[in-house]
């Protein structure tokens, strides 16, 4: 009767994750997706070209080094957007090439173009060329992702004011910055190019940043980037810019006025679903773009599913990866588990900040109470040997069962190590493992015992006195 038992329109790490779920269990897929996309925002403008920078700049900064060989130390003198792309278009391209041998030795349908909805069960393609065809499936995935928002009034010119995706293509880097918003991409790009030289100015409306984060993390953070002569803005917005033949002035609210080669705007993400037609689906969009689900993805029509940054929080390639996953097998009436609620949260700055579970904040506002453990890199002999004397990991206890209630890693490899907490909480376990656990030695790693052991003699001291 249809075409497809299962279609996805886009190929980003949800779309892919649902058509190969959807493959492995004997359907017939399909996946929807322009030529030059292949793999999605992620892997074309997002996440790899972004982390794939983040490794090219520590490598030819020679940052990582410092501690050890003084801090004028740097692998090249003059790096160039030339230098920094090669890495980048040298992954992407090798990324690209994987994903298209997965979908093909899974015999997914690649189909190339943009597609709309026709009706609940139709989509038009649009190739290149404009030529339109129709396709029709089952069940139907939408994994369309975001692009970066832009707000009213502000002239992009993808040379002097930017979004985040026009940042990669700077024709050179810049000797200053303004970095509007300090969410997490906005933070993980001004320590990039903060690395690089860059004169950074973060212009937050709110007070603080990352503000989801443990507070001791994020001033953790903070610190080092100012140490890096990144300049902070709090409590301030920008309320115009002006372009001029050198560059251009962030005009703030509050009348200050910042001079930069580059403005750089992070004002969040917007859903690409308004590009769909999803009225002919019987389906609709909230203002940002998103599509509400359930907690199996399906959307307000029973055998259509969304998953993804089109769905919102969090938006993250891994957990829409999983999210694919779920909707694929969910789609194909295949039994599955619920997403897990204990998700890691990575954020690639320099240094990296990684976490899973609750802050000191929520456990505090909660009334829940806890205890907490920290290990300092620069105790750990693995920490001087790479010259990180600034990361740290922090455990939360609870007195009563001596659970993990949340692990907190500001430094090299913070969203390596945040994955061996994730395991004990998964498993239910207790500090107690990690107390009699024998780690490799020197490792980072070892930073959990260090923890682990700091809380409990924390809790035992408490114990020992007089009630």
């Amino acid at each position: 009767m249809y075409d497809f038992d299962l279609l996805v329109i886009g190929s980003g790490p949800g779309g892919q994750k649902a058509a190969v779920a959807a493959a492995k269990l004997g359907r017939r897929v399909a996946v929807v997706e322009r030529v030059d996309m292949v793999g999605g925002v992620c892997i074309n403008t997002g996440t790899i070209p972004s982390k794939t920078l983040r490794e090219a700049v520590l490598y030819l900064t020679g940052l990582s080094q410092r501690e050890t060989y003084g801090q004028s130390y740097r692998l090249k003198d003059d790096i160039t957007v030339a230098d920094l792309a090669a890495r980048t278009q040298h992954v992407i391209r090798r990324e690209i090439d994987v994903i298209r041998n997965q979908l093909s030795r899974n015999r997914i349908r690649l189909i190339g173009g943009t597609g709309r909805f026709a009706d609940p069960h139709t989509i038009t393609v649009t190739d290149h060329n404009g030529r339109e065809s129709s396709v029709t499936a089952a069940k139907i995935v939408i994994a369309v992702g975001t692009r970066p928002a832009r707000p009213a009034g502000v002239a992009f010119d993808e040379r002097t004011v930017v979004d985040s995706d026009g940042i990669l293509n700077l024709e050179q880097v810049p000797n200053s910055m303004v970095v509007v918003g300090a969410g997490v991409i906005g933070i993980e790009y001004a320590s990039m190019f903060a690395a690089l030289g860059t004169k950074v100015t973060v212009v937050e409306r709110r007070d603080r940043m990352l503000d989801f984060c443990d507070l001791e993390i994020v001033e953790a953070l903070k610190y080092h980037l100012r140490d890096l002569a990144v300049t902070f803005r709090f409590g301030e917005a920008v309320a115009s810019v002006e372009r001029h033949p050198r560059g251009a002035i962030a005009v703030l609210e509050s009348g200050k006025r910042i001079a930069a080669d580059t403005v750089m705007y992070s004002a969040g993400r917007q859903g690409t679903a308004d590009a769909l037609s999803l009225e002919l689906a019987g389906l609709s969009a909230d203002s940002r773009g998103r599509i509400k689900v359930d907690e199996w993805f399906r959307s307000d029509v029973p055998h259509i599913y969304a998953v993804g940054d089109v769905i919102g929080f969090p938006a993250l390639a891994s957990t829409s990866m999983e999210q694919g996953r779920l909707a694929g097998h969910h789609a194909c009436d295949e039994p599955v588990r619920e997403l897990s609620q204990q998700q890691p949260i990575g954020i690639y700055s320099i240094p990296e900040i990684s976490f899973i579970g609750r802050t000191e904040d929520e456990l505090t506002a909660a009334r829940v109470p806890f205890e907490v453990g920290v290990a300092r890199y620069r105790e750990l002999a693995r920490g001087q040997i790479i010259g990180d004397s600034y990361g740290m990991l922090k455990l939360l206890v609870s007195p009563s069962d001596r659970s993990l209630l949340g692990v907190h890693i500001f430094g090299t490899d913070a969203t390596e190590l945040v994955h061996i907490g994730q395991a004990v909480m998964g498993c239910n376990g207790s500090v107690d493992y990690l107390v009699d656990a024998v780690f490799n030695y020197p490792t980072l790693a070892e930073a959990y015992k260090v923890a682990a052991l700091d809380a409990m003699n924390k809790l035992r001291h408490i114990a020992q006195l007089p009630q």
